[in-house]
């Protein structure tokens, strides 16, 4: 009887064959892992063009702004979204989203551009140090983000929601005196129903209440 052709084949290429159909079998079944998706990162964009107004002897006077407060949900990089229509008590993040920096971060940076178009914006640590040298200290802006979410009224309806609540101090040798606090609430609507609409009205919502907290403190201080 005539010997087949595999079994003029030596061992080790016998084995190495059966080894790469075996591979190309387990590929065709799809059991190899596929990349995992990467996330998209957003941010607010690249704010104004144009370079903050320089301080003059008529400029409003110097502020303090100290580190944004919020929860810890808001302390991570997750888009957030609430489903209103459904448990708008639940907090839910995107899978595939993902902001640059923390949302705290983002409003902090923002507002500290705001304020300082028209007056020079210290630290806490500044103030301290400027008080030290100076023996005067100016007024101080505590600020705490309690929502910064994309809210769905229905499956194709959304917006973007943003509260800040602001508290002016004054520093005395008594210690802080409250001089104003305000609530500053904004809603812009989403151009769609994801991740990407939900960051275009969150970018919205938080310019239009910091632009309405800035124009608050310089009235304030005026």
């Amino acid at each position: 009887m005539p010997r087949s052709p595999l079994s003029r084949l030596p061992i080790r290429a016998l084995c190495g064959a059966w080894g790469l159909a075996t591979l190309l079998a387990l590929a065709g079944c799809g059991a190899l892992p596929e990349r995992p998706a990467r996330a998209v990162l957003y941010d607010f964009g690249p704010g104004p063009v144009a370079p903050p107004a320089s301080s003059t002897p008529s400029s409003p006077p110097a502020i303090a702004l100290a580190d944004i407060e919020s929860s810890m949900r808001l302390e991570s990089t997750q888009v957030l979204y609430r489903l209103g229509y459904a448990d708008a008590n639940e907090l839910r993040p995107y899978g595939h989203a993902r902001w640059s920096v923390t949302p705290v971060q983002l409003v902090q940076h923002r507002l500290r551009d705001a304020l300082a178009a028209s007056r020079t914006v210290l630290t806490t640590g500044e103030s301290a140090t400027l008080a030290r040298v100076q023996g005067q200290r100016p007024n101080t802006l505590r600020v705490s983000l309690e929502e910064f979410s994309h809210y769905f009224e229905t499956p194709t309806a959304s917006l973007g929601l943003v509260r800040l609540r602001a508290t002016l101090v004054q520093s005395t040798p008594a210690g802080e005196r409250v001089l104003a606090q305000r609530v500053f609430a904004a809603r812009r609507a989403a151009p769609s129903a994801d991740a990407a609409g939900g960051v275009k009205a969150l970018a919205a919502a938080s310019e239009a209440a910091i632009g309405e907290l800035v124009g608050w403190v310089d009235a304030t201080t005026r």
